[in-house]
């Protein structure tokens, strides 16, 4: 169990209304910030959020010599990275050991220093996130690949070649790795099936600003022509949409109204069209989108979380808590993550009616079909929930028991809300602006 330091009071029942910001996307941000070390000049990056993930990112760009600094605004960053150089194997893994993004380090380190270190890595036990596949395709640039006990070390003895790679699955991480491997790789790289989504459109235009040549087709394949030598970019991130729905959920779940500034609708079209179905309403403007529950009984709904331009994974478990509010049954049919419906046991410890299925319900069979995986899941509502004490599992479940806590009568105690630091920017700041009744054991009520 976690120290008090990590726990959080939730006394729920109360509607969350007010005004928050989103910034720059945790799915994004950080991989701009890598990218930043292909360049041979200085690159600056604004509306970057104080998340844990950007802290990571800083301190390994630092300990490979990349001078970062505050720039002009808020949430800008300055990053030269003139002076790569090699970091201490220990202090990769200290900075390292708590996020994946590390392996994304890979391909820009080889082609400037001919070399990196990856150690274990962590993040979201939400299901299988094939780091081996990361390597393979390092491998398929030319790199050599040497396993020791306390990483993986990789050499590129020439310059990486470009190459041909198809992706079984369109993952957004692989897709980064190829993009951050191939703009200076020799030739031409073809990636088919690749991710497309938003966070991979905005990384692509920050390696165009370097100078990279990349072409995307409407079938999923993106064509990446190495050039021999890259500058540094200036570039506004896009906001989180992952961060805007999970706060739309919030609006729903507790009956609120939340206008969140920074949110844009063109990379939230198919939340939006759920959010509608389900009952919820927004208004949109230029500077945000306000969501709030317009009364009366929410709608059951069959849903099916799919890839960009699909419902996102992310947007899933959220919008679960709020399906317990919806009078009769709805059906989730989780096909990204084989574990992301685990978190439900938590929301049924609270009162709700949520039935996980091995089969694939409500859509069309998908890769875990047949495989053991409770990855389908029935909501039956609407149910009362009540205070519990709860272990947040992972960031977007995290936040999901976060606003379950909200929604519920009576008090909760939150185990291990540091981890949602990873990915909200002042979560606990913006909760108190919207008028949420939290308070941190030992210290004053918020």
């Amino acid at each position: 169990m976690t120290g008090t330091d990590d726990v959080l009071l939730v006394h729920g029942g109360t509607p969350l209304e007010g005004e928050i910001r989103v910034r720059g996307a945790k799915n994004l941000v950080p991989k701009a910030m890598v990218a930043a070390l292909l360049g041979s000049e200085p690159s600056r990056l604004r509306n970057v959020p104080d998340i844990r993930d950007v802290r990571v990112v800083r301190g390994l760009l630092q300990l490979h010599g990349v001078t970062v600094r505050p720039g002009d605004e808020p949430g800008e960053l300055v990053m030269d990275p003139t002076h790569v150089e090699s970091a201490n194997v220990a202090d990769i893994d200290a900075h390292a050991g708590s996020s994946r993004i590390p392996i994304l380090f890979c391909g820009p380190l080889l082609h400037r220093l001919g070399h990196a270190f990856i150690p274990g890595l962590g993040g979201c036990d939400i299901g299988g996130r094939p780091i081996d596949f990361h390597f393979e395709v390092l491998r398929q640039f030319g790199a050599k690949i040497e396993k020791r006990a306390d990483g993986q070390y990789l050499e590129a003895p020439r310059r990486l070649r470009g190459t041909k790679i198809r992706l079984p699955y369109p993952s957004v991480g692989a897709t980064e790795q190829v993009l951050l491997t191939a703009v200076l790789a020799e030739g031409v790289t073809e990636l088919s099936n690749a991710a497309v989504e938003p966070e991979i459109e905005d990384l692509i235009c920050v390696l165009q600003k370097m100078g990279a040549i990349i072409a995307m087709d409407t079938d999923r394949t993106i064509r990446i022509t190495g050039v021999d030598k890259l500058g540094g970019y200036a570039h506004r991130a896009l906001p989180d949409r992952l961060e805007a729905a999970s706060w739309a959920s919030a609006a729903l779940a507790t009956e609120g109204n939340i206008y969140v500034r920074g949110a844009q609708q063109r990379s939230m079209m198919t939340f939006l069209n759920t959010y509608r179905k389900v009952g919820g309403a927004f208004e949109i403007d230029d500077e945000g989108i306000r969501f709030w529950h317009p009364g009366g009984a929410l709608n059951a709904i069959a849903l099916e979380t799919d890839v960009h331009p699909g419902f996102q994974t992310d947007w899933q478990q959220p919008l679960v808590v709020a399906l317990t509010q919806a009078a009769g049954l709805s059906i989730v049919h989780e096909t990204v993550y084989e574990s992301r419906l685990g978190f439900t046991s938590a929301l049924n410890q609270m009162g709700a009616h949520i039935q996980l299925y091995r089969e694939c319900l409500g859509g069309s069979d998908c890769r875990f079909g047949q495989r053991n995986f409770l990855h389908s899941a029935v909501v039956s509502g609407p149910t009362k929930l009540q205070g519990a004490d709860l272990v947040i599992p992972d960031l977007r479940g995290g936040f999901s028991y976060l606003i379950a806590a909200l929604a519920a009568q009576g008090t909760s105690r939150v185990h291990g809300i540091d981890l949602i630091n990873r990915g909200y920017e002042n979560f606990m700041q913006k909760l108190m602006e919207l008028g949420a009744k939290v308070e941190l054991p030992g210290a004053k009520a918020v």
